[in-house]
């Protein structure tokens, strides 16, 4: 994995300096410790940060190739896990490879396929061309958004990069939230709106977009997207075809030329890939990598509840001796936790998901002292139907997203004649009504699959998108490269179409991925219920984040002047204020307050309001 960037001028050559681009580029280094290079042309600067992964030697960028007689240059970041096949066809049209990396194999699949290119690609990707004879530039992004791309236009310039602050780091963009950013950061984040940056004026390439730009501007297009299609398998038949899809995701995603490792909660997902996995590792003669998270603390402090019913340790040493793979528990002190609140905000660039942010971060740095390369079992219960809306209406057709469960929780704590909370409220309304409206679906389909499609749509769009990207930042904070099967695209595809009843057996959430992986797991794992990253159940961790949040609002915290202190105190003095997901209660909101706070702060945020 990598970090890329870029400056496009094609009216004033002078906006394209070089120390800019390498001062854009200086602020993700951490995503690419390895190599750093830059190109640069009249009117165009790439520059890359790279983490060397597959073809170490041979897989520097910017990346230029010379293909009759014209000239094109890469810059890339991501994994390609149809290389070989990609490989084959190209060479049949008299392409000659001189590496192993599949950088080579992207840019050859653009210049032989143009536009079209994405779509041959399964992978993570983003990626941007330059044509030097056409003098046009091809953008590209994964049909999920694995691999961010943010980017905009300032007067005739155009600038892209793999996170946010690169952007900001441009003296000529500024740090701006207007009242439609703000309501996103109040309402929704972690998740975002689609091809928003929060930022004013800074866009995302949305996932399964590219885009043409030249001296007539963008043009924005999607290559590719879901299909409701009429599909009646039987059930043996469904899981057939799922475990043959999984089997053959999982082992293209374990080619890496450097040390790899699966994370493994012990839950079914993670222990489906982690099985797989293992057993490959076995036909070569080699020992599995396994990692595990726990909090400090969290034995004695553990609460059960409906969302998270039993501790993940137990379950992911039970299968790690199953497996008999290499395994680690890596323990988050509590304090760690709190402290690293401030670097995970830093590394998203956005305030995010507290502690289960912070203490990613934390994890990840760890696994990267002995590996490069980790596998995660993320995407799941997006695809195969794992969160209780699928199959609670009442939580699906109302006015807001499903996850938010009290949307006025973040919003009441702050001044309303700053907020406007009721506006706030309708705008992010009508978003998800239109999310709705456009979700692909059958006028034949029943009841329950139409509500199943819909929250597909929305949990693949939405929520699925923000864990993500706080895989993706959390992780290559560290230079780690994390990689999740079950974002495959033909996944998805297919499963989007199975009947819910077959989805649905019998009333278990992910029938059809526990029916099809069953081979592969013990029953203590195949029938576990559905339990979440963990959060930190120490008190002594509100106890830390109450008092970072009092420090900064005792010296001048950008926060006090708009806090509602009657809100505020009654929060403080509430048992729970559960706002986003399964998992953020309380003392995650005092936290996020204190990321908020931080992120105003540090990136001197003013607001256009």
């Amino acid at each position: 994995m990598c970090s890329i960037c870029g400056l496009i001028d094609f009216e004033n050559q002078e906006n394209v300096k070089q120390n800019i681009a390498e001062k854009m580029g200086l602020t993700m280094k951490h995503r690419g410790p390895d190599q750093t290079n830059t190109y640069i042309s009249k009117n165009v600067i790439f520059h890359h940060n790279r983490l060397a992964v597959i073809d170490v030697e041979n897989g520097i960028q910017p990346m230029s190739i010379v293909f009759e007689g014209k000239k094109y240059i890469i810059v890339y970041n991501g994994e390609i896990y149809n290389t070989q096949e990609l490989k084959n066809d190209l060479i049949k049209h008299g392409v000659v490879f001189k590496t192993n990396c599949d950088t080579e194999v992207v840019l050859y699949s653009y210049i032989i396929y143009g536009t079209k290119c994405p779509e041959y690609l399964n992978g993570i990707f983003a990626f941007c061309v330059f044509d030097e004879q056409e003098h046009k530039l091809f953008l590209a992004r994964d049909r999920f958004g694995i691999k961010p791309f943010f980017y905009t236009i300032k007067n005739s310039t155009f600038m892209f990069a793999s996170e946010i602050k690169a952007l900001l780091a441009h003296p000529e963009v500024d740090a701006e939230i207007d009242i439609k950013g703000l309501w996103e950061l109040l309402f929704l984040t972690p998740v975002t709106i689609n091809g928003s940056g929060v930022f004013r004026n800074i866009h995302e390439l949305q996932p399964a977009e590219c885009a043409i730009y030249d001296k007539d501007g963008l043009r924005i297009k999607k290559y590719w997207q879901l299909e409701a299609k009429e599909y009646h398998p039987t059930s043996k038949e469904a899981a057939d075809n799922v475990r043959e899809l999984m089997e053959d995701a999982i082992k293209r995603q374990l080619v890496s030329d450097v040390p790899l490792c699966t994370f493994l909660s012990g839950g079914v997902d993670s222990s489906i890939i982690t099985s797989i996995a293992s057993k490959e590792y076995e036909k070569c003669g080699m020992q599995l990598s396994t990692y595990s998270f726990e909090y400090e603390g969290n034995k004695k402090s553990f609460k059960q509840t409906l969302f998270q019913p039993q501790k993940d340790d137990e379950y992911a040493v039970y299968l790690a001796d199953w497996l008999c793979t290499d395994h680690t528990i890596l323990t988050a002190p509590t304090d760690e936790v709190a402290k690293c609140l401030i670097d995970a905000t830093a590394a998203r660039d956005i305030p995010g998901q507290a502690d289960i942010d912070s203490s990613l971060l934390y994890f990840c740095s760890k696994v990267k002292d002995r590996h490069t390369v980790a596998i995660s079992g993320e995407c799941a219960d997006e695809i195969f139907a794992g969160y209780p809306w699928f199959y609670k209406p009442e939580m699906l057709y109302r006015d807001f997203f499903p996850w938010i469960h009290e949307p006025f929780v973040r919003t009441s704590l702050f001044d309303d004649s700053i907020v406007k909370a009721k506006q706030g409220y309708e705008y992010i309304s009508e978003i998800y009504k239109n999310t709705i409206n456009e979700c692909p679906v059958l006028d034949t389909d029943s009841d329950e699959m139409k509500t199943s499609r819909i929250a597909t749509c929305l949990s693949v769009n939405y929520f699925m998108t923000s864990l993500l990207e706080r895989k993706d930042r959390m992780s290559m904070a560290s230079g780690l490269e994390v990689r999740v099967p079950f974002a495959d695209h033909r996944i998805l595809e297919y499963v989007y179409n199975v009947p819910w009843e077959i989805k649905f057996e019998n009333g278990i959430e992910k029938a059809l991925l526990r029916n099809a992986m069953k081979e592969y797991l013990p029953e203590k794992i195949l029938n576990r219920k559905k339990s979440p990253y963990p959060k930190t159940h120490n008190p002594q961790y509100e106890k830390l984040v109450l008092s970072m949040l009092s420090e900064r609002l005792n010296n001048g915290s950008i926060l006090e002047a708009v806090i509602n202190k009657t809100e505020f105190n009654k929060m403080l003095n509430e048992e729970n204020a559960t706002w986003f997901g399964q998992l953020m209660g309380k003392p995650q909101l005092i936290a996020w307050l204190v990321q908020l706070d931080y992120w105003l702060e540090s990136n001197n945020v003013k607001f256009i309001i």
